[in-house]
């Protein structure tokens, strides 16, 4: 009665640049090429970040220079 499972697909990864909170009480990342900043900030905690490495599904950004973009308004509550 198996036969409703279907195989699960191998999903290639790749070693990416990642962006890391340096704050010891945060698990905040993004990866670099989808990072509007040089050197960004941790978007949950405001702490500084530090660049490494990752072992990662591959994603395509078809936007090729995110870091150039305007990043629009921020709103105050």
């Amino acid at each position: 009665m198996n036969y409703r499972k279907k195989t699960l697909e191998e999903i290639p990864e790749e070693n990416t640049p990642v962006w890391s909170c340096t704050s010891e009480s945060c698990k905040g990342w993004m990866r670099d090429n989808f990072a509007f900043d040089y050197t960004p900030v941790c978007p949950l905690c405001s702490s500084a970040m530090e660049k490494g490495m990752r072992m990662l599904p591959q994603l395509v950004n078809t936007n090729l220079d995110q870091k150039s973009l305007s990043k629009g308004v921020k709103i105050d509550r």
